[in-house]
């Protein structure tokens, strides 16, 4: 029986989740459709702009992004300190800029008098939107919708865009993040559309890579992906928690392995990530091609994962032996 979304999404227990959305019957949202020669190329910058906006205002940071033809990978922070800290006049400010709000909240915000029973719903109402600002599940119904609204108008068309709700994984422990990252990351060279980590158009780590050689200027409306912090120690890590350097010598390292053409160019050594976590290069190669398959709506430590199950009422998680595979210890 299908989990539901409340379950599967526990800040508790972890702020990294991988979502996944796909077009429906498996139509083309972005690229050049060879049938009718078409090119919806430009819908990927809709994407990539939205999430980034609506990281702006949602107490959610963007990890890693992979937008695909007919599909896009997501791995999400929510930050619980951050939702909140949230003042009431910041709450009802942000809320408004995604929908229309309540009278009674502009009224509260220009710093009118109230009635009591204003007040009461006033207090309410800023409950709901604050836990609402942290949530994953509101803002990929505010990313969808307007995609949706978007490519339905410009096709001239109505009805369903999205096959469904999005899909969830919780991603329990680093491990899980780095390999969910790495997956999402190298998607568009696992499916044979780039050749490099440079040229993997409307992905997390090509803009990472050109942010190096040239940083792009901060806007108030855009806020950044959230930075590498691994010489942060954990009581105040607040970001990724590796070295962006590691990552990118693990990321270019993997991404050669799973290319049939470049295995015979394979390194002897292994990355300084795998050796630190003690993962075999073979258990990590097929995490890397198959991460999505391997498991269901939880990855992380076998242990972990198991207790999560039970706590969503559950009795039976899928990807064990994955499991133990990179969590040797």
């Amino acid at each position: 029986m299908t989990t539901a979304r409340r379950q599967l999404i526990d800040p508790e227990s972890t702020p990294f989740y991988h979502v996944i959305n796909r077009c429906v019957r498996r139509a083309f949202l972005c690229g050049e459709d060879a049938l009718s020669g078409r090119s919806y190329e430009h819908r990927r910058g809709w994407i990539v702009d939205k999430i980034r906006q609506l990281s702006s205002i949602f107490c959610i940071d963007i990890c890693a992004y992979a937008v695909m033809s007919n599909h896009y990978h997501l791995v999400l922070k929510i930050d619980l300190v951050a939702q909140k800290a949230l003042s009431p006049f910041e709450v009802i400010e942000r809320w408004t800029k995604l929908f229309y709000g309540n009278p009674v909240a502009a009224k509260f915000l220009k710093g009118e008098n109230l009635s009591e029973g204003e007040r009461i719903l006033v207090d309410g109402l800023i409950s709901d939107w604050q836990e609402r600002l942290g949530s994953i599940s509101w803002f990929m119904r505010c990313l969808n919708e307007e995609i949706a609204r978007k490519a339905n108008r410009e096709d001239g068309c109505k009805g369903v865009f999205w096959e469904g709700r999005f899909k969830s994984q919780a991603l329990l422990d680093e491990q899980a993040l780095l390999a969910c990252m790495m997956y999402v990351d190298l998607n568009p060279i696992r499916a044979g559309i780039a050749d490099s980590l440079q040229a993997s158009d409307y992905t997390s780590i090509q803009e990472r890579i050109a942010d190096i050689a040239e940083p792009a200027p901060l806007t108030a409306s855009l806020k950044p992906l959230l930075p590498f912090d691994g010489a942060a120690i954990n009581a105040e890590q607040s970001g990724i928690p590796f070295h962006f350097a590691d990552y990118l010598e693990l990321i270019d390292w993997t991404g050669r392995a799973v290319r049939d053409d470049k295995r015979g160019f394979i390194a002897s050594t292994r990355p300084k990530l795998l050796q630190a976590l003690g993962i075999s290069d073979d258990a990590w190669i097929t995490s890397a091609k198959e991460f999505r398959r391997q498991y269901s709506g939880i990855s992380g430590r076998w242990d972990a994962m198991c207790a999560m199950k039970a706590k969503c009422g559950g009795k039976w998680c899928r990807g064990k032996q994955q499991s133990e595979a990179i969590h040797p210890h």
